[in-house]
């Protein structure tokens, strides 16, 4: 019996300025990072090479694959571009690497960290111990190689967003709720800690959904969680609260869709959107039916809240 040969990564490291963090994060996700870590990277000592950087560093992990060396043209083009645009801040500087078997659980030990989101919302990693209130309402997260964990500003306003929505709409007896693009399934069972009994989880990523649904038994919401690998172009059950955490281009794509999945009076939570991109968003999403609740922005993220129309058919 032969031993599996072990997976190849390839693995991404950008030193750059903090104000690019975001930026790059959001890319090297666009572009298919399996898992993106940020770390501050510690003041150099007089002992050190004057010529070390300072400032923040990122780690992304793509499959080593045929599209490799087409990835790492991209990163260095937008690279190239950031320079130009921000031509004051010192260029940022990339490594790369072929590693075997990361371990994705360690890395992720290093950066994850219990965190208040909202304000009864905590989100901790499964291996951090934290002594709630009577009023928090502890989100559980064993992040494995899925997205979604409370650190990054979309998410964070997204779990913002649905607290505010499920705990002020009283009128609403039972949410039928769709979280598109689930991946660890932190907004599917933050919905379900808040009184959703209907939750439909979907990531076209099986491994997300495989984390999904070990995060949702360890939060004891399984029983409220449907969780699938699918496209969201095939769900037709009709919802009247809708997340989609995405890029702004698949919102774009899925707008119609998710418009005619929503019921007349229900929500639909959008984030994943930087600044940007805000007005091409705005011109295809505040259109009837659906007008806007709310607006959410940390730093250049945004997240909107809209609703539809009662009237519409």
């Amino acid at each position: 019996m032969t031993e599996k040969e072990p997976e190849k990564w390839l693995k991404i490291e950008i030193t750059a300025s903090a104000e690019l963090m975001d930026a790059l994060g959001n890319f090297l996700t666009e572009t298919g990072a399996q898992g993106v870590f940020q770390e501050t990277l510690e003041p150099q000592s007089p002992e050190d090479f004057p010529e070390s950087p300072t400032g923040e560093t990122i780690k992304a992990y793509f499959p080593q694959d045929v599209r490799s060396e087409k990835r790492i043209a991209a990163i260095q083009k937008y690279l190239k571009s950031l320079s130009e645009i921000f031509s004051d801040l010192p260029a940022p500087a990339l490594k790369t690497e072929i590693i075997s078997d990361p371990d994705w659980g360690e890395q992720w030990k290093k950066y994850f960290k219990p965190i208040r989101v909202s304000n009864n919302i905590i989100v901790k990693p499964t291996w951090e111990r934290y002594a709630p209130s009577s009023r928090d309402i502890v989100i559980e997260i064993d992040p494995g190689m899925a997205f979604g964990t409370g650190q990054h500003a979309s998410t964070r306003m997204c779990i913002e967003a649905l607290e505010d929505v499920i705990m002020q709409d009283r009128s609403v007896q039972n949410w039928k709720v769709l979280d598109v693009g689930c991946g660890t399934g932190i907004l599917g069972i933050t919905a379900a800690k808040l009184g959703a009994g209907d939750v439909i989880c979907l990531d076209i990523d099986k491994k997300a959904t495989e984390i999904a649904a070990e995060n949702a038994a360890i939060n004891l919401v399984s029983d409220r969680l449907h969780i699938v690998s699918k496209d969201a172009i095939t769900i037709n059950e009709p919802r009247n609260l809708i997340i989609a955490n995405l890029t702004s281009k698949l919102l774009l794509k899925l707008r119609q869709h998710l418009t005619l999945l929503l019921e007349p009076e229900g929500y639909m939570i959008i984030s994943g959107i930087i600044e940007q991109d805000s007005k091409e968003i705005e011109e295809n999403f505040l259109v009837a039916p659906l007008i806007q609740s709310k607006v959410i922005k940390e730093k250049e993220w945004v997240c909107y809240v809209l609703r539809k129309k009662a009237s519409a058919a």
